[in-house]
């Protein structure tokens, strides 16, 4: 799937596809949308829904859905639920203390790969006081488990923890990244001690692309430069969410987590009210009999490109 620089605001194939959609028996519900230059710009959301219990629920249909913006009830003009590729960009601290731990991300991480979608898009960026995209520029696809694990081996801890600018630049390899859908992975043991960008920026920047981002911290209780309300500030921003594991089998449980959310979770578009350059809050329900109780997720707003 194409995406045009516009964040957020993704350009369907034709005029005609969301009334194919309305004429289609709900199979059709389930045909990927393709996006690219037309006519009608949609703000297109990844919306994850759980039960009670916060599993996931991944067969509603188009109907169960409303949307807000600016609390005013939006129509639906485009809706998946269909397990396709994304673009992930993994961005993993190999700051010094991040030395006794490498071997359970490495694990953990090759968990996730195998728990996604075979044509994932992978990206991989390792950060200490330095940022660098440990497969020399390249993307390989989830089902590549040699070449990842390879990158991966490849780190060596040391130094200290520029998270800012390592989340800026996973943001940029996004930007250019293959599939529409965009999700960032974060792993890191630390709070920012070697950036030249700043957390505003960065925030900024989340609200305004189309990434979800997901945060893994794995904190030390004695350690004293953690900071895990940075990591749940982020997350929340982009519709991800933050993990905090234990323990390496709590680490690879979050990892194998995040990978279902990403293949169970839904597209809704809709095209934007205004295109006033402000920002945007959103609101998605669930409604309908037998639906009650059922959580959702995704991003809390957007900016109104003009």
């Amino acid at each position: 799937m194409r995406v045009i620089a516009v964040p957020l605001m993704l350009l369907l194939t034709s005029a005609g596809l969301a009334a194919q959609q309305r004429d289609t028996p709900a199979p059709a519900e389930r045909a990927t949308p393709t996006f690219r230059n037309s006519a009608a710009e949609l703000v297109v959301l990844p919306v994850t829904v759980t039960d009670r219990s916060g599993r996931l629920v991944d067969d509603l249909p188009r109907e169960a859905f409303a949307v807000y913006d600016e609390g005013q009830r939006q129509t639906i003009e485009a809706f998946s639920r269909e397990d396709s590729p994304v673009s992930i960009a993994l961005v993993i601290d190999s700051s010094g203390s991040m030395n006794s731990k490498m071997g359970e991300v490495v694990a953990a991480t090759l968990a996730f790969a195998r728990s996604s979608h075979p044509e994932d898009q992978l990206l991989v960026v390792e950060f200490n006081e330095r940022v660098r995209d440990a497969l020399d520029g390249r993307g390989i696809t989830a089902s590549d488990l040699p070449a990842l694990e390879r990158a991966l081996q490849g780190l060596r801890p040391a130094g200290q923890t520029a998270l800012y600018d390592a989340l800026t630049d996973g943001l940029d390899h996004l930007e250019r990244a293959e599939h529409a859908r965009r999700v960032l992975v974060l792993v890191s043991d630390g709070g920012d001690n070697a950036s030249t960008a700043t957390l505003g920026a960065v925030l900024e920047r989340a609200r305004r692309s189309n990434v979800t981002l997901y945060a893994i911290g794995l904190y030390d209780e004695d350690a004293r430069d953690t900071n895990p309300g940075v990591l749940k500030q982020l997350a929340e921003a982009t519709g991800g969410t933050r993990f905090l594991p234990k323990s390496p089998g709590r680490m690879l449980a979050a990892c194998q987590q995040i990978a279902r959310e990403i293949r169970a979770s839904y597209t809704v578009g809709y095209a934007p009210p205004a295109r006033d350059g402000r920002y945007h809050h959103l609101r998605v329900e669930v409604t309908g009999s037998g639906h009650q109780g059922l959580r959702v997720r995704t991003r809390p707003g957007y900016v109104a490109g003009q």
